[in-house]
């Protein structure tokens, strides 16, 4: 077992990596501090591993909201049915919510322990690779509304992160697959050497070795801890964990968070962004060849979804949290392993990376 610690002063917090992680009590009832308890988890998760964590917790009052798989159910609907749940039985302030799941799961229960009584804590349990690697670490909370993901969210930091590894064993590969969107986000924005280890290893990932995808979950929790340290509530460079995803999101918007998963509209968001830092003259052009290559061995889409219309995407684009007085600062690239959060770029040379990356049949 690796362990990673987020340092935030007295919101640090440990982030444990291994197999067989959930299967042991003993590490979940080191960081469990009150008798009751709400595990938040969903339809194709919980019938996998739900059981062994209620057992382990003996003891205490256990109680399990299931939710469909998804993204459309990351909602305030969602958030005001679990809210009352934990009215309805009388949870107190001290209770302990538990995310197990992805990121979708991580969210919402993250935010529902955020706002419950003006904070409770909670326990990020992770199960895809998007969430081991990015979603369960930094605090970030939210739900989605029609018009903008993540939009109705707050920074609340877990109490732990625990990531089992074993639990990739049953991850589709097309989710699989859009995880590594985000491990590549880290080799694109900061860890060069990460990426050509990417480069070299993308088929034993693919292929599940479990030493490889140990050590980049690893090193993907280690950027991550890092720039959270650094910067918690995005006030810097944090902005630029966002590489690829004011596209990204606002192809999800546009898709009504349906048809694709997250990290797929990521790694679409990440080509657009390589694309249009060329057009300015930041990226050259072996570099964005490089990015396109490593993103299509991942088996990760190279165009924008046919039901997304480049228009929606431009007005979706301007509701991000990184605009500021109505203007939209993007996070591109100067380098494999540099990356800048701008809004030096004209609208005209925005709207030629949309146009040059919408199937022939959008508009």
């Amino acid at each position: 077992m690796k362990q990673i610690s987020v340092e935030l002063g007295a919101r640090a917090y440990p982030i444990y990596i291994g197999e067989g992680l959930l299967a042991d009590p003993a590490l979940l009832a080191r960081h469990i501090s009150s008798k009751q308890i709400l595990i938040i988890s969903n339809e194709i998760v919980a019938p996998l591993y739900l059981e062994p964590i209620r057992q382990s917790l003996s003891g205490t009052e256990v109680d399990t909201f299931i939710l469909p798989d998804g993204e459309h159910g990351k909602n305030l609907e969602n958030f005001n049915r679990i809210i009352s749940r934990l009215l309805e039985r009388q949870y107190s302030r001290s209770c302990m919510i538990i995310a197990l799941g992805g990121g979708v799961i991580g969210d919402l229960a993250g935010f529902v322990a955020a706002c419950y009584q003006r904070g409770a804590r909670f326990i990020q349990l992770p199960t895809t690779l998007l969430a081991q690697v990015d979603a369960s670490v930094g605090g970030k909370t939210a739900v989605n509304h029609p018009l903008g993901k993540n939009m109705i969210g707050a920074f609340h930091q877990p109490v732990a992160v625990i990531a089992d590894t074993a639990a990739l064993d049953t991850l589709p590969d097309r989710e699989l697959a859009a995880g590594l969107a985000e491990v590549i986000k880290y080799g694109l924005i900061r860890d060069p050497s990460f990426f050509s280890w990417l480069e070299a290893n993308i088929e034993a990932l693919l292929q599940r070795d479990k030493q490889a995808l140990a050590h980049a979950i690893e090193r993907s929790c280690l950027n991550k801890a890092e720039v959270v340290a650094a910067d918690e509530r995005e006030a810097g460079a944090r902005a630029l964990l966002n590489l690829g995803h004011t596209f990204g999101h606002a192809i999800e918007t546009a898709l009504a968070y349906e048809k694709w998963l997250h990290g797929e509209a990521v790694a679409c968001g990440m080509l657009m962004a390589a694309d249009l830092s060329a057009r300015l003259g930041l990226l050259d052009e072996p570099d964005v060849n490089r990015i396109g290559a490593l993103l299509a061995k991942a088996g990760l889409p190279a165009t924008i979804h046919p039901d997304a219309r480049g228009a929606a995407l431009l007005a979706n684009m301007k509701v991000d949290k990184k605009a500021k007085d109505g203007v939209v600062f993007l996070v591109l690239l100067k380098a494999i392993g540099e990356a800048v959060l701008t809004a030096d770029y004209s609208e005209d040379a925005l709207c030629q990376t949309i146009n040059r990356f919408l199937p022939v049949s959008s508009g």
